[in-house]
């Protein structure tokens, strides 16, 4: 019988975020695959789990999928982690479950954390109908984004790097306008934990006098 390829979410900040479910996969994996095994090593310890970690991370996941497939078809069963949040969501993971797919091996994703949906509900956004964007393009076909996302009507959630999020806010009040609604939220469940509302202008006034860290989420409402 072939293995199974488990997704794990982890927590994105607050470490009591995991479920009970996932400690227990993580510790019946014959190995585990880590987006930065330096990253999730203190995760994994502070739950006593000792599994082989492996490394499988954007740079090298077109390679190793080959060999990671081949352990699963000797009935191995592997646990994908990232850094934080459920494996491929602006994360490494879509190759390899494509690639176990094709080769008709049981894939399973188990619920836990991820970034954008406590940002969306804390936005105070309609969140019956929205779309993610992830991270935009950094050059080619950033411009081109914007001028089809300014027209949509659903809520739009981004990710943003702290030293790109000014920039970012600024080409957001071109594209969108400078009075268009957005929530800002960084260092979701951490002891920092802060989300900014208000027009693109009041939000990108208060990050210019305000310290820029952690990793942010973007929820802009959409076009009335």
């Amino acid at each position: 019988m072939t293995g199974k390829l488990f997704l794990v979410p982890t927590p994105i900040g607050n470490l009591e975020d995991i479920t009970l479910r996932a400690i227990r996969v993580l510790k019946e994996a014959d190995l585990i695959l880590a987006e930065d095994t330096r990253t999730s090593a203190p995760l994994l310890k502070h739950f006593d789990i000792h599994q082989k970690v492996f490394a499988h991370h954007q740079h090298n996941e077109h390679q190793s999928s080959t060999e990671i497939v081949r352990f699963l078809k000797e009935g191995k069963n592997i646990a994908l982690i990232s850094d934080a949040g459920t494996p491929a969501i602006s994360d490494p993971g879509f190759y390899l479950v494509r690639e176990a797919l094709k080769h008709d091996i049981i894939v399973e994703c188990l619920p836990g954390a991820t970034a954008f949906v406590p940002a969306l509900v804390n936005s105070g956004f309609p969140t019956d109908r929205f779309c993610f964007e992830g991270f935009l393009p950094l050059k080619k076909g950033r411009q081109t984004r914007y001028k089809f996302l300014a027209g949509e009507e659903r809520t739009i959630i981004l990710y943003e790097s702290p030293h790109r999020l000014l920039k970012t806010l600024e080409e957001m009040a071109t594209y969108f306008g400078a009075d268009r609604q957005l929530s800002v939220s960084r260092e979701l469940t951490k002891m920092f934990e802060e989300t900014v509302r208000g027009t693109v202008a009041e939000v990108k006034e208060y990050f210019e006098t305000h310290p820029i860290k952690g990793e942010f989420v973007i929820c802009v409402k959409g076009k009335e």
